[in-house]
């Protein structure tokens, strides 16, 4: 294949859409980039997209000690020395979220839980962040090695642009999202809306599961895509695809008996299975057809969840 196969089976992935011949993109006007990122301009091609996420998130203004893949091979060394990464316990921060294979090989399922660790290591102040063995496993397809995976995860959670929301990295930040979620399915999902209402005990809990369907239930093909146009666009892009996955879980189950015992299970399964109805190209489109939706407004939603929580005294998640 190419200098980034190191920890990928290929036999687990579907090889035609990643041999194709993609040509080079040169373009760096922001609207170019949207428009090849939306349509899945370097999805077709592996070593293509690998140096697209290598050149957007070079890109990324981040603080100026931002470790990189030099000070990997000197912490990872202190911390899993000579031990199996998989005997050791991860940080509390992931909130035992799902750590996807994504057609890992071995190897490559061993680097996630490594470069987890050194993350933790170096960055203290992360306090939750499940989102986060997703994204690695994601990122170890398009690197050349495990040192390089993690200098780009580093940038990514080390964004200082604050016009640039990438992953949240604290529950209060976390949970602040999945009630401006929850608001943005009230005003852009009213049927869905009404069916969540109707079938769950607690809605919002129905809603805090919206990044666990990005980072965790979606196969990765899709996945990948969708990551391919966060890098261009950022964090509105999320929202704008759980929507759409809740539109189409909603439009496909509507009317049916609840399949599990909760509303919660049938759209993690729904996620899990989308490609048996929609495929990556009509999720994408049905995302950005949802229409009156900027970025002003979700800042401003944001900023008044995490005003409201605050004011509850809710930043640290609690112990159940």
């Amino acid at each position: 294949m190419d200098e980034y196969n190191h920890f990928v089976d290929w036999d687990k992935m579907d090889v035609t859409v990643q041999s194709q011949d993609a040509k080079e993109l040169t373009c760096t006007e922001f609207q170019e980039l949207k428009q090849a990122a939306r349509q899945g301009y370097w999805a077709k091609n592996h070593s293509l997209r690998a140096k697209m996420y290598h050149k957007l998130i070079s890109d990324i203004p981040c603080r100026t000690v931002t470790p990189d893949a030099n000070v990997y091979w000197d912490i990872v060394v202190k911390i899993v020395g000579k031990r199996n990464s998989s005997s050791l316990p991860l940080p509390e921060f992931v909130d035992n979220s799902l750590v996807p294979t994504y057609s890992l090989n071995a190897e490559g399922i061993g680097a996630v839980r490594k470069i987890i660790l050194c993350i933790a290591n170096q960055f203290p102040d992360i306090s939750f962040c499940p989102a986060l063995p997703s994204v690695i496993a994601l990122l170890l397809h398009y690197s050349k090695d495990e040192a390089e995976c993690f200098e780009q995860v580093c940038r990514i959670l080390a964004c200082n642009d604050p016009s640039k929301r990438l992953i949240d990295q604290t529950f209060l930040a976390f949970e602040s999202s999945c009630m401006t979620f929850g608001d943005l399915v009230n005003k852009y999902c009213q049927a869905a809306h009404k069916l969540m209402v109707a079938v769950s005990e607690d809605v919002l809990e129905v809603y805090s599961d919206w990044q666990r369907w990005l980072f965790g239930e979606l196969p990765m093909v899709y996945i990948a895509r969708v990551f391919d146009v966060f890098l261009v666009e950022g964090y509105k892009v999320l929202y704008r695809v759980a929507l759409a996955l809740l539109k189409f879980f909603h439009k496909v189950r509507a009317g049916q008996p609840l399949e599990s015992e909760s509303i919660q299970q049938d759209i993690r399964a729904f996620v899990r299975d989308i490609a048996k109805s929609v495929s990556p190209e009509r999720l994408l489109e049905k995302a950005f057809a949802i229409r009156l939706f900027s970025r002003k407004e979700i800042q401003l939603l944001q900023m008044a969840n995490e005003k409201a929580l605050q004011q509850k005294g809710i930043t640290v998640k609690q112990k159940r």
